[in-house]
């Protein structure tokens, strides 16, 4: 008999995560003959023994929809709640796992689910990884399906900003995502012809990117795109852009504007590309399945699928190299980064 699977999706929703559902089922059931199922709500599903049957027809028609159709949660089983003496979760999802006669679980989220993916791996449950996340911050690959549809985004509202900009003669402020890594902003920045843009990794002098607003309408410009990471260093209880726009307004005579895009950047159907990275990203978990090579993350290096032990995942970051390609070319035609 084929075997017994099983797929969810936890934490943050992203573009793609039906993309990668649909590539894992439909390659288990017409490649390899698997019996697939998707537990609801992320982990619990899991603990709760709450599922629904995967086939063909489930699958059909959901490659270009956005959020997921089994649901997600934050759910962290092997984080003790308030009052709790002990973690039973654990040992429910591992019930679960048992009575459904599984042959492995496919985790399909970011740091935090490989996290608890590897620690589900260590009670004997064979789980693989599928990473995703618009912030492209899991450690282990190079990009993460969510982080193209994100930047496209974020790419479209800055090239919207710029005519609103140039009308006005203002400043104009963007907040897109990214706690403590700066991918979208530095991508979304570059595509959008950002003047200024803002990351955690880099350490930044507000007074540095007031000078550069000033120089720009002193040279005769009349706008300025400052593009920030919602994880920049600021001071508590204050947006990053409300931030910004306050020191650009104590420093400078400029009128700055802000605008937070907050989480219209994970909605919506995913861009082309992160419909066919989900989708080599589910088939190859399958693969991995079907060689019964579990405990790991599917991974992509130089245009190039693999996988990683998920030991070597949770709990690390991939954070914006300072010294990045990128930035280095930004550096050379202007963009200030705040740190010269």
């Amino acid at each position: 008999m084929g075997k017994k699977i099983a797929i969810l999706t936890a934490g943050g929703d992203c573009p793609g995560l039906n993309a990668a559902i649909r590539g894992v089922g439909k390659t288990a059931i017409v490649n390899h003959g698997m019996e697939v199922i998707g537990f609801t709500a992320g982990f619990s599903g899991l603990i709760n023994k709450e599922y629904v049957v995967l086939d063909a027809n489930k699958l059909s028609g959901i490659l270009t929809l956005g959020g997921t159709i089994l649901g997600t949660s934050r759910e962290k089983p092997f984080k003790l709640e308030k009052g709790e003496v002990f973690n039973y979760k654990p040992g429910l999802i591992k019930k679960s796992y048992e009575e459904l006669e599984l042959d492995c679980v496919v985790c399909i989220g970011g740091n935090g689910t490989m996290k608890t993916a590897h620690l589900l791996s260590l009670e004997g449950l064979n789980v693989i990884g599928i990473p995703k996340t618009i912030d492209n911050d899991v450690f282990g690959t190079e990009i993460t399906f969510g982080f193209d549809s994100a930047v496209s985004i974020a790419t479209e509202a800055i090239d919207r900003l710029h005519s609103t900009a140039n009308s006005h003669q203002r400043a104009m402020v963007i907040e897109v995502m990214g706690h403590n890594a700066g991918w979208i902003a530095l991508y979304a920045g570059v595509a959008g012809g950002g003047d200024i843009i803002l990351i955690p990794e880099i350490k930044y002098d507000i007074e540095k990117v007031c000078r550069k607003i000033e120089d720009r309408f002193t040279r005769g410009k009349i706008s300025a795109i400052v593009v920030v990471a919602e994880g920049i260093e600021k001071p508590e209880n204050i947006s990053a852009a409300s931030y910004i726009v306050s020191k650009i307004q104590q420093l400078t005579s400029i009128e700055p504007r802000e605008t937070r895009l907050g989480y219209v950047q994970r909605g919506g159907s995913p861009s082309a590309m992160d419909r066919i990275l989900a989708t080599r990203y589910g088939a190859y978990a399958t693969e991995l399945i079907a060689k019964e090579q579990y405990g790991l993350m599917v991974a992509i290096h130089g245009g190039v699928l693999g996988s990683v032990p998920l030991e070597e995942v949770g709990g690390k970051l991939s954070l914006v190299d300072p010294n990045h390609s990128l930035i280095t070319k930004a550096r050379n035609m202007g963009v200030l980064f705040g740190d010269e």
